[in-house]
């Protein structure tokens, strides 16, 4: 493989968020005798075997022939929904929500997949009803195609229930639908819509208990401090410490003190403010930023309407998930229990990620391997050159 055929900032920044995932899971978790049994390198070393398995899953989409990701996304897609049925059918349920199902010793969370699986699905879809058109404008029927495609999976979260995934698939699904070139008064009906239905849920009592309480606390913490408010000030306090270069990895005060839930999870970006500080959680912010950069500089540089449809589904579903996660950590969002992209503990959300940039490379190599065969096809290009 060419080496320019690769996108290397993308690499680097998703190996070194990877390596600080390992870092602050081992120093959220090392002292928790309760959660490891005494061993305190036991998530690290589970944490790097997701980390390992998920680099090989991002090497076997990004080796695969760009034809064949076509041909396999209904079964990706097919796959998902079945996962997420079989989790209400058999799932486990976890703080609230029956997301997880256990295969072979191992919890996997099939909602990760599905946030893949509905931008493929729906670039796809795309990309079938408008190559060859004459003209290739993005009509109601297509926007409804997508919309279908989008609409099963997310019930069946919502019926998990899982509002964090829900919110994130819903601003991918809305990301996706502005990069496919969706009329913009469409996209304010929808937003509307989505508006007016978010209302009527919560009117009618879809909503459970908890998650009424969770935004109760995030419009005044100090409502319940000792329940639903406790996340969000033990994460703000933590934060605080840091303060500028952080007290020190395996030394943060909060964290060595488990006084955050699910520090190594969904709120592990505290372990980052407390240890490493504004600088060092800004840099992690900044290599999310890159990520995000690189996502959208591949789907602007590709030609092929899947590509850009699903490249630019990528960054939404990546930008609007980061945001979630530290914004319920400095309590601007409520807490809704999503992961933060490469850095939370989990295989799931590892695996998601990992090969949803396995296929943000394979679809830069494509753009540019067909960059090199067009200035091969037309050597008068080479000389202007």
């Amino acid at each position: 493989m060419s080496a320019r055929r690769i996108d290397w900032l993308l690499l680097g920044a998703v190996a070194l968020l990877a390596t600080a995932s390992c870092l602050l899971v081992w120093s959220a978790t090392s002292h928790r005798t309760a959660l490891t049994g005494g061993d305190g390198g036991l998530f690290l070393r589970k944490q790097l075997v997701n980390v390992v398995i998920g680099v090989v899953l991002m090497a076997v989409v990004w080796a695969t022939d760009h034809r064949w990701i076509r041909i396999v996304t209904p079964l990706v897609y097919v796959g998902s929904i079945g996962g997420l049925v079989l989790v209400l059918t058999n799932g486990m349920t976890i703080n609230g929500s029956k997301s997880w199902i256990d295969v072979g010793g191992m919890s996997l969370q099939p909602s990760e997949f599905a946030k893949l699986a509905v931008v493929i699905g729906m670039a796809l879809v795309l990309a079938e009803r408008t190559e060859g058109r004459w003209r290739a404008r993005v009509g109601r029927g297509d926007v409804v195609a997508m919309l279908l495609v989008a609409a099963l999976p997310t019930l069946l979260i919502v019926m998990q229930p899982d509002l964090g995934t829900t919110l994130v698939l819903s601003a991918t699904v809305f990301g996706v639908l502005a990069a496919a070139g969706t009329p913009r008064r469409w996209l304010g009906l929808l937003a509307v819509g989505a508006v007016t239905a978010a209302v009527a849920a919560v009117s009618a009592g879809v909503l459970k208990a908890y998650q009424i309480d969770r935004f109760g606390a995030f419009m005044n913490p100090a409502l319940d401090p000792k329940g639903a408010g406790y996340n969000v000030q033990q994460a703000r306090i933590a934060i605080g410490n840091g303060g500028l270069f952080g007290q020190g990895l395996f030394h943060g005060s909060t964290t060595q003190s488990g006084f955050v839930p699910e520090q190594h999870t969904d709120f592990v970006f505290t372990v980052a403010g407390e240890e490493l500080g504004l600088v060092g959680a800004g840099l992690l912010v900044a290599l999310l930023g890159v990520v995000l950069w690189r996502a959208l500089r591949i789907a602007a540089r590709t030609d092929d309407l899947f590509g850009r449809v699903a490249a630019a589904g990528i960054a939404c579903w990546f930008g609007f998930q980061a945001f979630q996660n530290i914004g319920m950590c400095l309590g601007i969002m409520p807490v809704t229990g999503v992961p933060l992209p490469f850095l939370s503990y989990g295989g799931s959300s590892m695996f998601a990620s990992l090969l949803a940039v396995g296929l943000l490379q394979n679809i830069h190599g494509r753009s540019v391997a067909v960059a090199e065969r067009r200035l091969v096809d037309s050597p008068g290009l080479l000389a202007v050159r």
